[in-house]
């Protein structure tokens, strides 16, 4: 592999895992402006079974609506974080797939102090290069195990 290509393939790669970080760090702000600018205008959300209550899976379309329903879905909880861990993907010119790892904390309030219920999950993406970069086109959440636990938040 040419050291042209290889470069290209780090920088793609490097966009790829910045635009996941970014997500993280929006829906943790509670951004829906910044989060619908992570995705393609008739971009693809799909929440699993696990998180919609209805025992089915949920699809959101568009990012503008996808991206209120993301913050609107963690807006009764005390805080976030979502930590992304490792990603692969796979480029094919102005698309490319991946799959991220993520632990996501969310802590609420409970009659007996603060709990995290900490969700291990995988995204299955689908990314697109537009004049602005990289953006999502579809993303589906899959949820790998939870547990609940309690936490100390400091004031």
């Amino acid at each position: 592999m040419t050291n042209v290509r290889w470069n290209g393939r780090m920088a793609t790669g490097f966009a790829l895992t910045e635009l996941t970080a970014r997500y993280a760090r929006a829906v943790d702000r509670r951004e829906a402006a910044t989060l619908a600018a992570l995705f393609d205008t008739d971009a693809t959300f799909v929440l699993p079974p696990a998180l919609t209550g209805t025992g089915a899976a949920s699809e959101l379309r568009g990012n503008v609506v996808l991206a209120a329903a993301v913050v609107d879905a963690v807006s009764h909880l005390q805080s976030t974080r979502h930590v992304v861990h490792q990603q692969v993907i796979d480029v094919d010119g102005s698309t490319a797939s991946g799959e991220t790892y993520c632990t996501a904390h969310h802590v609420y309030a409970s009659r007996n102090g603060c709990r995290d219920n900490r969700i291990a999950l995988c995204y299955h993406d689908h990314y697109v290069l537009g004049d602005a970069g990289w953006t999502f086109s579809r993303r589906e959440l899959i949820v790998d195990f939870s547990e609940d636990v309690p936490v100390t938040v400091p004031d």
